[in-house]
């Protein structure tokens, strides 16, 4: 493999961005500099000690204080991938939104995170509980607060707290998308926002 090198720019860039939180999915991914490489390089200089691997959010752990996850993944079935096809204006009009959730202390709670692409505003919600009906039912008493097709779209991960999701894209007449399992680098400001709100 061809030895990985940045420029010093570009290295001070990152440093600086990991320590206000960010991952390199988000530096990267946002563009709000230039950076000459793809998503995984910064991972793998954080790998060869070139960046200190302690300052990045959870140290480079998926899952907070050793949390393995066992709920399991849903079959999901409208991908990510089928979104630029219906949105070609997805990254310059407003409406998007991202989806995740937060487990709370003893993973018996959760928090639902949205974050709205264009302008990056972090919306938070208490579900009742973590399962998929205490999440659809939070979901929609959010999006009856505004007007039909005020939100155009929603980007979710895998997780089965969202299996209910054609209940909530019926009812609000939203699409909703999921990313590839385990591809943090398809949802990069839910994962900037979910490290912030951690």
């Amino acid at each position: 493999r061809k030895v990985i090198q940045l420029p010093a720019h570009e290295v001070d860039y990152i440093k600086e961005k990991v320590t206000l939180g960010w991952t390199p999915d988000v530096i990267i991914g946002r563009k709000e500099r230039p950076v000459s490489c793809g998503m995984r390089t910064p991972y793998r200089l954080f790998s060869k000690g070139i960046f200190d691997i302690d300052t990045l959010p959870m140290k480079g752990k998926r899952k907070p204080n050793g949390h393995q996850e066992k709920r399991g993944k849903q079959q999901y079935q409208r991908s990510i991938h089928d979104r630029p096809d219906n949105y070609p204006d997805f990254n310059s009009e407003f409406g998007h939104l991202g989806g995740d959730t937060i487990v709370g202390i003893h993973h018996k709670s959760a928090v639902i995170t949205l974050v709205e692409r264009l302008s990056k505003v972090i919306i938070t919600i208490k579900p009742n509980g973590r399962k998929a009906l205490d999440i659809e039912t939070a979901l929609n008493q959010w999006f009856s607060r505004f007007p039909k097709n005020f939100f155009k779209s929603i980007t979710f991960d895998c997780g089965k707290e969202f299996s209910n999701w054609k209940a909530i894209s019926n009812q609000h007449d939203i699409d909703i998308y999921f990313a590839d399992p385990g591809t943090l680098s398809q949802r990069p400001l839910n994962e900037n926002s979910n490290g912030i709100l951690r």
